[in-house]
């Protein structure tokens, strides 16, 4: 706390001669959409203009990763620059605490305008660290409490466009003052669950689904799945509407804008998983005063280097508590590298469950330490149309050997995977020995991070909140959830020796 002080001091004395030509800034982040289900990621079937717009006036990253597949500590972890187990808040609904320093209060501090608009999902202590919040109302995916809870219905208050959770970003866009740079925390509730139909005039059809091989070809996937690609080109549509009111405002060339997103798809061996699906992100940034249009970058970046970017391209002090590294020179030279590993993690999300996983540009190693409990996808996941067929599919002896990944008990203690001829994850190459020094390269460098970052595996088990088969509410589950301290609060922690 006291280097947080002395640090926002400094930065308050530097701001009556920091020039006032600094880009603007934007993060623009979707709820739950995976990395590849766009246009620009190669998935021709969902309509993305505006992502393709975004692409071709700016850069591309291909090799994007978030630092946890959980809604709450993804965003925890990108606000922070810090990895979840860093934060405080690495379990979904853990508010962060105020005590963290997040770029935002920096760039505040600096001189610019901060203002944060749609899904929050932070806590409340750090709302201070904007001029301007606008909070998407979220009662539309969070399962109540009294009878709808008990039969896992949800009470929907907004509605129309506002559902989606964008519908205060213009607005938000146009009540910034004139005479400053400023930084927008535009965050959506698109795509996450549940859906409705007829959101779009034309909305896509279940034949124009492409199924990964671990997820059943069935008509109720494929027409759940079809309203998630809905939801994405609802969310592309205002993704137009901030372009075009920079545009208007006549201040597009000097604003940067990053579109990623906090997790992957909400289906089955997807969010809360440590593979591709759940922690590979779409990764775009526009910045037309300075980054060339239609350019692409195979560089590795992760969601803890958003921090020292935006930092370095505000031209503000930075601070050793980021533990990522600025991408901004990628930005100039896409061949340029800022790292060769990327490293991400797993906690409870309306489950228990830890684990670790390591990735450089071709292969994957995941440490499963809890890997006694199935994978369970996440609550909402679980009470989707695909997970309750697969349900009835497992009984019925009908799954592929991929398909019975999310319920396999016990599940390996070690993976390792070749990302390149297995772009998917399915084929576990642990106990080959073509690949035995990649699983020892790999598994000395997650040692390595944990250790350098203090990373820990809790001794006492956090208890499921939901059934896991039918997705509904147990006794654990209470309302509003309980902080880190309050719920840590007398256990021991097992230090990764």
């Amino acid at each position: 706390m006291i280097l947080k002080r002395l640090l926002l001091a400094l930065l308050f004395t530097a701001t009556a001669t920091q020039a006032d030509d600094r880009p603007n800034l934007i993060l623009m982040i979707a709820d739950d959409q995976a990395w590849n289900d766009s246009t620009v990621y190669g998935n021709p079937n969902i309509r993305t203009p505006n992502m393709e717009r975004l692409a071709k006036a700016g850069m591309k990253f291909e090799h994007g990763y978030l630092t946890i597949a959980s809604c709450s500590p993804s965003r925890s972890s990108i606000i922070t620059g810090r990895y979840p187990h860093n934060t405080d808040a690495e379990q979904l609904h853990w508010p962060l605490p105020g005590r963290h320093l997040t770029f935002v209060e920096l760039l505040k501090a600096s001189g610019y305008w901060t203002a944060a608009a749609g899904k929050w999902h932070l806590g409340d202590d750090i709302k201070s660290h904007f001029d301007h919040i606008a909070e998407a109302d979220t009662s539309g995916f969070q399962l109540p409490t009294g009878d709808a809870e008990k039969a896992g219905k949800f009470i929907q208050t907004m509605e129309g466009d506002a559902r989606s959770g964008c519908d205060q970003w213009i607005p938000t866009l146009k009540k910034r003052p004139k005479d400053q740079p400023f930084f927008l925390w535009l965050a959506a509730l698109d795509p996450h669950r549940p859906y409705d139909e007829g959101i779009l005039k034309t909305p896509h059809k279940p034949s124009d689904v492409i199924l990964p091989p671990y997820v059943i070809d069935h008509p109720d996937t494929r027409k759940d799945m079809a309203l998630y690609y809905d939801e994405i080109t609802r969310l592309d549509d205002y993704l137009g509407r901030v372009m075009d009111e920079l545009e208007s405002q006549g201040i597009a060339d000097n604003t940067v804008i990053l579109y990623i997103s906090d997790n992957g798809r909400p289906f089955a061996r997807d969010k809360t998983t440590l593979y591709d699906s759940g922690i590979r992100s779409p990764w775009l940034v526009s910045w037309p005063a300075k980054v060339k249009g239609g350019t692409v970058s195979s560089s590795l970046v992760s969601a803890v280097d958003i921090a020292p970017t935006f930092i370095e391209l505000a031209q503000a002090p930075s601070t050793s508590l980021f533990e990522g590294t600025s991408f901004a020179k990628i930005l100039s030279n896409p061949k340029a590298s800022i790292r060769s590993h990327i490293y991400a993690e797993k906690h409870w999300h309306d489950y228990e469950d830890q684990v670790r996983a390591v990735r450089d540009s071709r292969f994957k190693y995941i440490r499963n330490y809890y890997n006694d409990l199935p994978l369970t996808p996440s609550a909402d996941g679980v009470r989707s149309p695909m997970f309750q067929q697969m349900l009835q599919m497992k009984k019925q002896g009908k799954l592929t050997n991929a398909q019975m990944a999310i319920f396999r008990q016990p599940r390996a203690e070690e993976e390792l995977y070749d990302c390149q001829a297995d772009p998917h994850e399915i084929n576990n190459l642990a106990n080959d020995p073509k690949y035995a020094k990649d699983l020892k390269r790999l598994r000395k460098e997650l040692t390595k991070w944990q250790k350098t970052t203090e990373d820990y595996i809790p001794t006492v088990r956090t208890p499921d909140e939901f059934h896991r088969e039918t997705g509904l509410a147990t006794p654990a589950r209470i309302r509003p959830r309980p902080s880190k301290a309050t719920m840590m609060d007398g256990m021991l922690k097992g230090r990764v020796k």
